[in-house]
């Protein structure tokens, strides 16, 4: 089974807010250099999920991990996400896609923003 990560991200008008997702993505290759990592956007940026997908199963991947580079579980992870791996569950049922947790419910994620805060109050 060849398994990749999509990092799913919001997206912004704005191109530079992207540039926090393209360091995780380095980060995450850098670790794990054998396994394909893409970024995929739900507004406003590119590529979309559907368009990081299509290129991942053109290269054989049977196995899509999307993780939700959220804050926390609101709306779009609830109901919009849920909504999209289904349409594509749907489409490719020889695929198995898991949608993970949002990034920020995670434990090591809150203990390194306590961190940041306090080291940027200087405490």
């Amino acid at each position: 089974m060849k398994t990749a990560l999509i990092l799913f991200a919001h997206g912004a008008r704005d191109p530079e807010w992207a540039n926090p997702m393209r360091r995780v993505q380095a980060a995450v290759q850098a670790r794990q250099p054998g396994v394909p990592v893409e970024l995929a956007f739900l507004e406003f940026m590119s590529p979309t999920l559907s368009e990081s997908i299509a290129g991942l199963l053109a290269d054989g991947v049977n196995k899509i991990v999307v993780m939700p580079m959220f804050i926390a579980r609101g709306g779009h992870l609830k109901r919009d996400l849920p909504e999209m791996l289904a349409v594509l569950r749907a489409a490719h049922p020889d695929v198995e896609f898991i949608q993970g947790d949002a990034i920020g419910e995670h434990e090591t994620v809150v203990q390194a923003m306590a961190a940041a805060a306090l080291q940027e109050a200087g405490l």
